[in-house]
């Protein structure tokens, strides 16, 4: 066991965020020029690789990684990851960083509304009215007068939705299973269903972006070290917050990197999220406590 070191823990969320930030738009970048289903499918064979070696290193090895008292719902949580980000990678080449991360900042609201019929966790009517003023933020984001509101803007929100359902079935497995046989099983399922879908969809990549690829796949490797050295060192409910800062970071990049634009109403309506979302984590963590 890790010493706790809260300081350390929240520095290390913030380089996660920048890290998957890079990579948000590493992965929007290559998915402008080639199927996203193939960019995704490319990552998770270097993920894959990271998962086994680090079970490998850990007392028991592969075996003991692989030992889960629920290895259906294991399975689901895996898949359900793959196709989120590949409905995610989708969505901010179709409506850029900004857009995308602003709607998507929504799913720990969806965590805690779901927690009830999924965990069978009782949700108090603080947390519902947070739920509730956050969903307004979401429509404040997708009015039709800031430009956003279109089929297109259903896209993040499923993502939301189904990162949202991944969270609470990681939540309902640890119930038996350790969080490496968990992260195991991310890997190794992942990349099953990551290559089943994406070998359809193969084309020929000219060595510059085979070069961006690599990197890609660097800053998901890093993104999950310094996550879980995160964890390690500090309590979950006390850097889960800076997590929202992959929202400041992926929209800083897409105004400066790809020109996006800030319209007033994602400001708003993004703020309006994460403030909620901000004190529904207050709240469960009160609640632990």
């Amino acid at each position: 066991m890790a010493e706790q070191d809260t300081r350390l823990g929240i520095w290390l969320m913030v380089a996660t965020t920048l890290i998957f930030a890079l990579q948000d738009a590493l992965s929007r970048h290559l998915a402008g020029e080639y199927n996203a289903m193939m960019v995704v499918m490319i990552r998770y064979w270097f993920f894959a690789a990271f998962v086994l070696t680090l079970a490998a290193r850990q007392a028991g090895g592969l075996q003991a990684a692989a030992k889960s008292g629920m290895p259906w719902v294991q399975a689901l949580r895996g898949t359900l990851l793959v196709v989120e980000i590949n409905v995610m990678v989708v969505a901010m080449v179709l409506l850029g960083l900004v857009e995308s991360h602003a709607v998507f900042a929504c799913y720990p609201l969806l965590v805690a509304a779901l927690s009830g019929p999924v965990l069978g966790e009782h949700v108090g009517w603080r947390r519902w009215t947070a739920i509730g003023v956050g969903f307004v933020g979401v429509v404040i984001i997708l009015q039709p007068s800031g430009g956003v509101f279109s089929p297109l803007a259903a896209i993040p929100l499923l993502a939301a939705t189904m990162f949202a359902l991944y969270g609470l079935l990681t939540r309902y497995v640890a119930r038996t299973d350790s969080a490496a046989t968990s992260f195991f099983y991310t890997g190794t399922v992942g990349v099953v269903a990551a290559t089943a879908i994406g070998l359809w969809f193969w084309e020929p990549m000219v060595a510059p972006d085979w070069g961006w690829m690599g990197l890609l796949c660097l800053t998901g490797v890093a993104g999950h070290y310094t996550l879980i050295r995160c964890y390690e060192v500090a309590e979950a409910s006390a850097v889960q917050p800076f997590a929202y800062l992959q929202l400041v970071f992926a929209s800083t990049i897409g105004l400066m990197v790809f020109d996006e634009t800030l319209r007033t109403n994602v400001v708003l309506g993004g703020a309006i999220v994460v403030a909620a979302g901000l004190f529904t984590l207050f709240r469960a963590r009160k609640l632990r406590g």
